[in-house]
């Protein structure tokens, strides 16, 4: 009996849609949002210590006593944002819905400065639409105003400052010092920090003032061991998949994969979410080992995208022209070429070259961030120059470029079924498509 041949692949969006609604998942036993970081789940493993902590020091606000300041440090994806969400969720449960508090939770790396900040923060208690803080108003009046609407409100009221380094980093530690002494102004509401850093050391630069009001209280989250991690895939796995269909192995190389980039709970969550989503598109029964390769070779170029994506815009052209001249050359490319080739760029978009002293600086930039690397050559009597080679894949790298506006009158006629996971995709695939 012959193999009947393999479906062809859909080459719209439309049959992929089509597709997807007429093939449920054998997968899935719940919801696909338990893979993700957003999900707080009913237990944290290996964070039962540090919940202890967190409930000790804001506890006292039950019964109506202002608890203390509370920094909270530790590396990415070691459950610091859950802890505190998993206490504020039961703190408040616990109040019995009193309003004696409130919980105001604010990500700083949505905010650029201290205006953004405070208007967010009063907004929170606008009862109505008229009682909002309007964008225009001068730094001081929309101040005033959140406070007026704090006082309002009364109570604790404990301000979550998640990712608080970048706050400071972007808009210094004047705001900071606003929050920090606001419960001198304040009549019937009272004000708790919360601060959750990725930065052990972003207090060193703070205002005396500050850093004595913020350090009331500090707790470090350790990261997580390849074992711990193996424990919290194991109870997502088994609330999110169906019985079975997670292969043997798969659970201890996300773990492993994760453990090796400092103990990142995020980033194996995502592995395991991703080696399911691939696993899919190959209309598998089963996750297996492969398919967490290729996610973590999806997830890879994922963050090399969103790094290219947040480059400043001569960096940006002048990364363009080293992938140039690499796919060109299919090999090292010398600074001088790579000069030329960025200047011609810059003048075909309407910049103005910068100096070679600049793009020296910024070669060193995207050298620090692993997307090139540059060794010294010697050219004999020519002196001595820096050869680049290129770190990432150049098939998936320069049309993410391309989709950059600046970078879009660049972009060269591409088939119209070529997309960033084709390689991906591809299980035959064993590296970069230099």
């Amino acid at each position: 009996m012959t193999t009947p041949p393999p479906a062809s692949p859909p080459s719209t969006a439309t049959e992929v849609f089509d597709a997807i609604l007429r093939n449920s998942s054998d997968l899935y036993r719940g919801h696909r949002e338990i893979l993700r970081e957003s999900y707080i789940p009913p237990r944290l493993p290996h964070r039962e210590h540090q919940i202890q902590q967190v409930a000790e020091v804001l506890g006292p606000a039950l019964r109506g006593d202002v608890p203390s300041n509370l920094l909270i440090y530790g590396k990415i994806g070691t459950g610091k944002t859950a802890v505190v969400a998993q206490v504020r969720q039961d703190l408040l449960r616990r109040s019995d819905g009193r309003g004696e508090v409130a919980f105001i939770t604010v990500n700083c790396g949505n905010l650029d400065t201290a205006y953004g900040l405070l208007q967010t923060i009063g907004n929170t208690f606008a009862n109505a639409e008229g009682d909002r803080i309007p964008t225009g108003w001068s730094l001081d009046r929309v101040q005033t105003a959140m406070r007026q609407l704090m006082d309002v409100r009364g109570g604790i009221q404990i301000l979550v400052l998640d990712e608080i380094d970048r706050l400071v980093a972007r808009s210094g530690d004047g705001v900071l010092y606003t929050l920090s002494q606001l419960n001198t102004e304040l009549e019937t509401a009272r004000l708790v920090i919360v601060g959750i850093s990725n930065d052990l050391k972003f207090t060193n630069n703070l205002d005396a003032r500050v850093r004595s009001r913020l350090n009331e209280e500090k707790i470090l989250f350790p990261p997580y061991d390849a074992t711990q991690l193996q424990d919290i895939l194991r109870e997502r796995a088994k609330e999110a998949f169906r019985d079975g269909v997670v292969d043997a192995g798969v659970i201890e190389r996300c773990a492993a994969y994760a453990a090796l980039e400092n103990g990142d709970a995020r980033r194996a969550l995502a592995l395991l979410r991703l080696a399911a989503e691939m696993a899919e598109r190959d209309r598998a029964k089963r996750i297996t080992s492969d398919h967490v390769v290729k996610a973590k070779s999806r997830l890879e170029l994922d963050i090399i995208v969103e790094c290219c994506r947040t480059l400043p815009p001569h960096c940006k052209v002048l990364l363009y022209a080293i992938l140039q001249s690499f796919e060109r050359r299919r090999g090292g490319v010398l600074t001088g070429e790579v000069y030329e080739s960025y200047t011609k760029l810059s003048q075909r978009l309407g910049l103005p070259p910068l100096h070679a002293r600049s793009i020296s600086n910024y070669l060193s930039e995207l050298e620090n961030l692993g997307l090139i690397r540059a060794t010294i050559v010697s050219r004999g009597r020519g002196g001595r120059t820096r050869e680049i080679v290129v770190d990432v894949p150049l098939g998936e790298t320069m049309p993410a470029l391309e989709e950059d506006p600046l970078l879009a009158p660049l972009a060269r006629p591409r088939p119209l079924n070529q997309t960033l996971l084709t390689n991906f995709d591809n299980p035959n695939r064993t590296g970069p498509s230099y």
